[in-house]
């Protein structure tokens, strides 16, 4: 992949990201959203809400430890009532990140789910749970038994769900040449009854750079159906001179549209570096992180990544912050737990984003 994409020189493609802006700017006009972002998706926005809405102060708590089951637990237990309160009585979907079904390294640790199973369970949700997965590559299935999530079903209330089998309905995104694609999306993403967990893991990425609790919610949501209704793959189509910029527009894309967590919980105990999101290399960072603020939460993920670069770089991460999504502005943004000085690190980025980016 890499190969293809180094044709492209640094100024092309963040030319290509800066189309990708002018595009969301107009986003308002053209592909006007029907239902409301983040936690409100029931709720319709008024007009011109999307680029006057201004997103409140943030928590993110962060937790360093030798037990990833522990650490997860811990910064989950740091925001316990908000996150309570925030659930009421909806449903639970639980998101955890495979990618591929067939590397353990770039999937969501089974002690990371395990850990926030064990806080629902301990603060008395007594609903079943479904745990849910429409991995890239191979089908979900086969990532809860090669990853053991099928233990799950004997020790928790838990329901092992294939989302690519189950109902979904179609949006829009952009394609090659700016051709509008119809795709389809996993409906439950998009009911508002349904309260979505993101349990991400972190890591580099090759288009988008980082990869962290939003990302693993917008690209879990197309469906693929087929070998020849494959909505993920809609998802990368690429311009002729921008090939990573049209990503970028369509994750915000999804996002206005409803798509979005409402709880974001990232493990970083044994994170993944380099040519990520399949392919990369381990670093023990032994760190885990949670918001109910995504955005705030990946902000803070990619300063802890990567600590002289802005977030506010990455295409879709300052869409969101600029439509009211999220707090991205880091003096807005408490951090509980661990300090943010004292976590960071230095993620060898993919070898195409070290290019565009020109990070060493």
């Amino acid at each position: 992949m890499a190969s293809q994409m180094t044709k492209y020189d640094r100024r092309s493609l963040l030319k290509g990201f800066g189309i990708g802006a002018a595009y969301m700017a107009v986003g308002r006009h053209v592909f006007a959203p029907k239902a409301a972002f983040a936690s409100a998706r029931s709720a319709a926005p008024k007009i011109n809400e999307l680029y006057q809405k201004k997103a409140g102060p943030a928590k993110v708590a962060i937790l360093k430890g030798n037990d990833r089951r522990e650490i997860v637990r811990g910064v989950l237990d740091k925001i316990k009532d908000d996150i309570i309160q925030s659930i009421g009585n909806k449903k639970i979907l639980l998101k955890p990140n495979f990618v591929a079904t067939n590397v353990p390294l770039c999937a969501t640790h089974i002690d990371e789910t395990r850990a926030i199973l064990d806080f629902l369970k301990d603060n008395g949700y007594d609903q079943q749970i479904t745990i849910g997965e429409s991995p890239a590559g191979g089908g979900a299935m086969m990532g809860f038994q090669n990853y053991g999530y099928t233990a799950l079903e004997k020790e928790y209330n838990v329901k092992l769900v294939e989302l690519d089998q189950t109902p979904t309905v179609y949006r829009f995104i952009m394609g090659r040449e700016n051709a509008i694609l119809p795709v389809r999306i996993i409906s439950m993403f998009l009911d508002p009854d349904v309260y979505v967990i993101s349990a991400a893991k972190m890591k580099t990425h090759d288009r988008a750079l980082t990869t962290l609790s939003l990302k693993n919610v917008l690209m879990g949501s197309p469906a693929i159906i087929g070998r020849n209704d494959n909505s993920k793959q809609k998802m990368h189509q690429t311009q002729t001179q921008t090939p990573a910029s049209i990503l970028h527009f369509n994750l915000f894309q999804l996002a206005t549209q409803g798509i979005y967590p409402d709880l974001g919980v990232v493990d970083g105990f044994e994170a993944m570096e380099g040519d990520g999101p399949i392919n990369g290399t381990p670093l023990d960072a032994k760190i885990a992180f949670a918001s109910l603020d995504p955005l705030a939460l990946d902000c803070i993920g990619t300063k802890m990544m990567l600590k002289n670069f802005d977030p506010m770089n990455i295409g879709y991460l300052k869409a969101l912050a600029q439509a009211g999504m999220g707090q991205a502005d880091l003096s807005k943004i408490t951090v509980l737990g661990e300090s943010l000085e004292n976590c960071q690190y230095n993620f060898t980025p993919h070898e195409f984003m070290g290019q565009v980016y020109q990070l060493s």
